[in-house]
């Protein structure tokens, strides 16, 4: 089984190495290739242009392709893949064009896994060792009311003004400001057209508890499946969202006006262009995670069980927080494909308690700070 890498930008790098460093037989794609040899020149022995009909040429049946390029191309080559009988691997949410490929997949025999990257990924693996730890616990009662909360966030390790840095194009970040976003709140759900009017003070268990800025992101009702709640049980608040430094709003203000008026791509790229070029992360500046995964309890309005998972990590000599975890997970999936510990088919980051308690633990060795916090 052969690993075929796609892509080695900033956030491929650390679990790139991992898995070459490790024997793992890898050809790593990349176009322009000097981008690749200057990232992993020093350690992979085969790197190669990806050009049209390349990639193809090279597959064979059980062979693994993770894709670090841009979401918008993961379902075309994921399909590539099962057409091959190839597994694929990705770190990106689950798009409804690759949730397709889920039967065709299983016909194939191959393994189709997505979400197994920082978030979507480690906040995964937090909310299922949260639901899996609440339903074994003796508070667990039907009747009981439940909220969660999962918050994730890139951050500047040394804080401006503008309380954000960018390392790469702020076009991501602007688009999914400007996606409407959906979670439930006070029993109901709450939709919300744009994310900064729903942004609410946050208190974080870390070393030292911090206060950050939070908001809904994306569609979080979906997940309330996916984490295996069952139907029947009384859901307070359930959320995903984003994290941010205190003050971000603020800061941010212009920014929401801009996007309020819904500009044309022409002037997104230009905004984004202006971002990036006064608020850069600088090379060598550490960058930071914050992950903060909550599940409650309650009965007759007093906590019966509240558990809390936190993340905090910095860019050192290993790369930077969000692309060691980002592509540190990724590495660990390609792993568990090896392995066959995941089933035929389309799935995101693993449900299995054993392969969950083995991953966060990797995980927190890419973190300087990661702990369950008991708070009731």
């Amino acid at each position: 089984m052969r690993i075929h890498w796609c892509g080695t930008g900033l956030s491929s790098r650390p679990g790139l190495r991992r898995l070459i460093l490790a024997g793992h037989p890898v050809t790593v794609w990349n176009l322009p290739v000097e981008a690749a040899v200057a990232a992993v020149g020093d350690i992979a022995e085969d790197i190669r242009p990806m050009e049209p009909g390349a990639l193809d040429e090279a597959l064979r049946p059980g062979d693994i392709v993770v894709s670090m390029l841009p979401a918008d191309l993961h379902a075309d080559l994921a399909r590539h893949c099962v057409a091959h009988k190839v597994h694929f691997v990705s770190s990106s949410y689950i798009s409804p064009e690759m949730r397709e490929l889920d039967e065709p997949a299983r016909r194939a025999g191959v393994v189709v896994v997505n979400e197994v990257g920082l978030d979507p990924g480690i906040d995964h693996l937090m909310a299922h060792d949260l639901v899996a730890g609440y339903r074994a616990s003796k508070a667990y009662d039907r009747d009981n009311v439940l909220s969660f909360t999962s918050y994730c966030g890139g951050l500047p390790a040394r804080p401006n003004a503008f309380r954000y840095k960018f390392s790469w194009s702020p076009l991501g970040v602007l688009k999914a400001l400007m996606a409407p976003a959906r979670s439930v709140r006070d029993f109901s759900v709450l939709r919300v057209a744009h994310p900064w009017d729903a942004v609410r003070a946050y208190s974080a268990p870390l070393r030292q508890p911090e206060t950050f800025e939070v908001y809904p992101n994306r569609d979080s009702v979906p997940f309330i499946a996916d984490y295996h709640f069952d139907p029947d049980w009384k859901v307070k608040e359930f959320v995903r969202g984003t994290l941010r430094l205190n003050g971000w709003a603020e800061a941010w203000a212009g920014i929401f006006d801009e996007l309020a008026a819904k500009p044309t791509e022409a002037r997104l790229k230009a905004l984004s262009d202006d971002l990036l070029g006064k608020y850069p992360l600088a090379e060598g500046e550490p960058d930071r995670v914050v992950l903060c995964v909550s599940l409650k309890a309650e009965r007759a309005g007093v906590p019966v069980w509240h558990r809390t998972w936190v993340l905090d990590a910095e860019g050192d000599v290993r790369g930077s927080a969000m692309a060691r975890l980002v592509s540190g997970t990724v590495a660990l999936a390609v792993e568990s494909v090896l392995a066959r510990e995941i089933p035929v088919g389309l799935h995101g980051a693993p449900h299995d308690p054993r392969i969950v308690a083995r991953w966060l633990d990797e995980v927190g060795h890419l973190s300087q700070f990661m702990r369950r916090v008991e708070e009731v």
